[in-house]
């Protein structure tokens, strides 16, 4: 919420690269609280329930979230192709207008790609003791527990979530090939030293997202082992959005010089109003 904040509030950043920051940030936001509040509630609690509305609610703004997540990581991937790689052409593409038309197109897409996975698991019939043996409702685990076939409702998620991450992703190392190949190039030591520092860091995050999302929904299996999918359940929902902020933006000087600024102009606001 700082982040989102304080780039909103400072013209000077004001720019493509700062603008889908601010954007992460926010959906960032509500990717997690989407099941952590509820992980943490179910983890002092004796009685762990959820309603099955509530599951199916849960289930699709995490999917429609991560989707929309997907989406823009492939935006900033293309947005820092275009300003390393074609920083002449850069101004006349990334305009404030596409930057704008892009974030919309990847919240539209996001919450587009779940509804039909949430409507077939809402047909299926669930009998017995539905106990979800995961950290938090999702496809995999609501599967296993129905009483009829799911190969159709397999086949629709392997089908949208290979769509959507295997695309995604490779687009995301394509644009980050050609962006070490024009670094590789670079004359000055130090500038080659600075780039890939940052492009190292954005493909470590990346690697550990798409890796862990990829081994969980893009499959043919209702399950794997149990512990493996919750460990990678606690990557792609705690994990990466606790060290997203880090590497996108608190290794940032000018974000930390403008967070330090606002801070600091309101304390002597406060200040100034109490005297």
């Amino acid at each position: 919420m700082l982040i989102f904040l304080v780039i909103r509030l400072d013209v000077a950043l004001h720019t493509p690269m700062y603008h889908f920051i601010s954007i992460l940030s926010f959906l960032e936001l509500w990717y997690t609280a989407t099941i952590i509040p509820k992980m943490l509630a179910n983890l002092l609690s004796e009685k762990k329930t959820i309603s099955f509305a509530g599951c199916l609610l849960q289930t699709y703004f995490f999917h429609s979230l991560g989707a929309s997540e997907c989406y823009l990581l492939t935006a900033m991937a293309y947005d820092r192709y275009l300003a390393i790689c074609r920083p002449l052409h850069y101004p006349a593409i990334m305009t404030p207008t596409l930057c704008v038309k892009i974030a919309a197109g990847c919240w539209t897409c996001g919450f587009l790609c779940p509804i039909s996975e949430v409507i077939l698991v809402s047909q299926l019939l669930f009998c017995g003791y539905n106990e979800i043996e995961h950290i938090f409702c999702d496809f995999p685990p609501l599967l296993t527990l129905a009483c009829k076939d799911t190969t159709t409702n397999v086949l629709v998620d392997f089908t949208i979530n290979a769509f959507i991450i295997l695309i995604t992703f490779l687009f995301i190392i394509v644009s980050y090939g050609r962006i070490i190949w024009t670094i590789l190039k670079m004359k000055t030591t130090a500038g080659r030293k600075k780039a890939f520092s940052t492009c190292g860091s954005h493909l470590i995050v990346i690697l550990i997202f798409f890796g862990s999302i990829i081994f969980m929904y893009v499959r043919l299996k209702k399950s794997y082992s149990l512990p493996i999918d919750r460990t990678l359940a606690v990557i792609y929902s705690v994990l990466t959005p606790l060290v997203n902020p880090i590497i996108y933006s608190l290794r940032n000087k000018e974000l930390i010089k403008s967070i330090k600024r606002i801070i600091f102009q309101k304390g002597k606001r406060v200040s100034a109003t109490h005297h």
